[in-house]
């Protein structure tokens, strides 16, 4: 009986140390590709998602109005991690990929701006105002106040990102609801 162990333990190690020498090995399951339909599919499900998701209160439904308020929001946590002279690597990307973020929300403003209305812009640059007076406080509080406020920003909407290329591309139809995408 022991010779039997004795070859089903080894049967059973080298089992086991097979799927370690598999998994350098490239994987393909059936031959599927993610195509561009694919990659539109999963766009219009995250975005009707967004737009099916409420905003937190203060926040402008007008695409241009919240890219504007977006802007002044990410713009603002940039400001404070700034503020904190911070080498932590971390906090160093999160400040990179916030002014990043900042950068795509200014070009869709600037893009957007030629076809909005006087009121829109208006109303955009007072939603911008109001999100850049509630990080006034903040910035000018003590370091203690800074580097909280800055470890709790909680990030934006997922709509900012949707409107922002709907801004961009001059998209003026509805986005897609959850409906339309099959989810509801």
């Amino acid at each position: 009986m022991r010779p039997f162990f004795a070859a089903l333990t080894g049967v059973v190690l080298l089992a086991l140390a097979a799927p370690a020498v598999a998994q350098d090995e490239v994987i393909r399951t059936g031959g599927t590709r993610f195509t561009a339909d694919d990659a539109e599919r999963s766009r219009r499900m995250r975005e009707a998602m967004a737009y099916a998701t409420a905003l937190p209160p203060g926040a402008p439904e007008a695409d241009y109005s919240l890219v504007a308020w977006c802007e002044a929001l990410v713009s603002g946590h940039v400001a404070v991690g700034e503020s904190l002279g911070t080498t932590d690597e971390l906090d160093l990307r999160l400040i990179a990929l916030g002014r990043a973020e900042a950068v795509t929300f200014r070009s869709a403003l600037e893009i957007g701006r030629a076809v909005q209305s006087p009121d829109a812009v208006a109303e955009a640059e007072a939603a911008a105002d109001g999100a850049r007076r509630q990080w006034a406080p903040i910035l000018a509080g003590d370091q203690a106040v800074r580097d909280q406020t800055f470890g709790l920003f909680f990030g934006l909407p997922g709509r900012c990102e949707h409107a922002a290329r709907r801004v961009s591309l001059g998209i003026t139809d509805a986005p897609p609801t959850l409906k339309d995408v099959g989810l509801e």
